[in-house]
């Protein structure tokens, strides 16, 4: 008969321990590998003895763990008023996002090309639901297409200084989110978000460039090398991953540098890569939604429909961006108090 006498599981394997049996009797703690040996035929008639089995080891305890961390997550995200910040946070990319393609149109103009400002339109629109991007898009195009005689005097400075005010509302956020106090002067974390500003406009010139170019440069490679033209599709998909890596970026830099504090790259990306998913999924959820009820928002906000629907998506946007945050910041306090700090 297979058993194993004196302190249960000692020196075994979590594996080994799932599949053992403990029965105790009146002078020893036995542990067995198999329930009927633990019965043993002297029992067959009369009174069972109390059997329990060993659970795994370190399974439970990591789920509650990992259950324990997302809920402190989202009791945190309830208790900075995650909500009014996201609210917040909306609120102010909209209003700065005539302003930035402004300054942006401006910045081409100033290079000589007007099809460059057009081409950044295009790609910050790019990842964003179609029914919503679309009736932005346009009455962007409308304004961008004005001439303007005030665009490189007073009414460019106010429009870098109002497109800051996005890069606040989410250096507000991730504050909030990572319980960190801000030390920095105000004016200081102003210029710090104008700065941003311009690094986001080069940038997104700079992207506008590339796919502009990348059509008349892919043509020369297939006038020279035709069998490449199978990989036509590659240059299509090449489209979204320039995408998806100015995304992760962006959400690189805004979490590790926007906020108070310092935090490595490894303390930052579990709410990224939450992010950069949920991000996808609300995306899709919500242009599925508009497409079968987009009309809701016409009947009910008639000629505001496009803003009202621009709005809730970047609601949804920014609630994730911000939970995003919370979900680093539970696990660095979990981490904390694991190591007793």
């Amino acid at each position: 008969m297979e058993h194993f006498s004196g302190e249960a599981g000692s020196g075994l394997p979590s594996k080994m321990l799932s599949k053992l049996w403990i029965r105790a009797d009146s002078k020893r703690l036995r542990v067995y590998t198999q329930p009927e040996t633990a019965l043993g035929k002297s029992h067959a008639g009369g009174s069972l003895p109390q059997l329990s089995r060993i659970p795994r080891a370190g399974s439970n305890q990591r789920m509650r763990f990992v259950f324990g961390i997302f809920y402190d997550a989202v009791m945190r995200f309830v208790q900075d008023d995650g909500w009014a910040i996201a609210s917040h946070i909306a609120l102010s990319i909209l209003t700065s996002l005539f302003p930035f393609l402004i300054f942006v149109t401006a910045l081409a103009g100033f290079f000589g090309t007007q099809s460059l400002a057009d081409e950044a339109v295009r790609l910050l629109f790019q990842t964003w639901p179609q029914q919503v991007a679309a009736p932005i898009a346009n009455e962007i195009h409308n304004v961008l297409t004005h001439t303007r005689s005030d665009v490189l005097t007073i009414g460019i400075i106010l429009a870098i200084y109002f497109s800051s005010s996005g890069v606040e509302a989410i250096r507000i956020g991730l504050n909030r989110a990572y319980d960190s106090k801000e030390s920095r002067p105000w004016w200081l974390l102003r210029l710090e978000s104008i700065a941003y500003v311009f690094v986001g406009a080069f940038s997104l010139l700079t992207l506008a460039l590339l796919v502009v170019f990348a059509p008349l440069l892919w043509s020369v490679v297939l006038h020279f090398a035709p069998h490449f033209e199978s990989l036509d599709r590659l240059v299509t998909f090449s489209r979204f991953a320039i995408a998806t890596f100015v995304i992760s970026l962006a959400l690189i830099l805004a979490h590790k540098f926007l906020p108070a504090g310092r935090r490595s790259l490894a303390d930052i990306a579990p709410g990224i890569l939450l992010t950069f998913g949920m991000w996808i999924a609300a995306g899709v959820a919500f242009g599925s939604y508009l497409a079968e009820f987009a009309r809701n928002y016409v009947t009910t906000y008639a000629g505001l429909a496009s803003v009202m629907i621009a709005l809730v998506f970047l609601y949804m946007i920014a609630s994730i961006f911000i939970f995003g945050g919370e979900l680093n910041a539970a696990i660095l306090r979990a981490k904390h108090k694991r190591r007793g700090d």
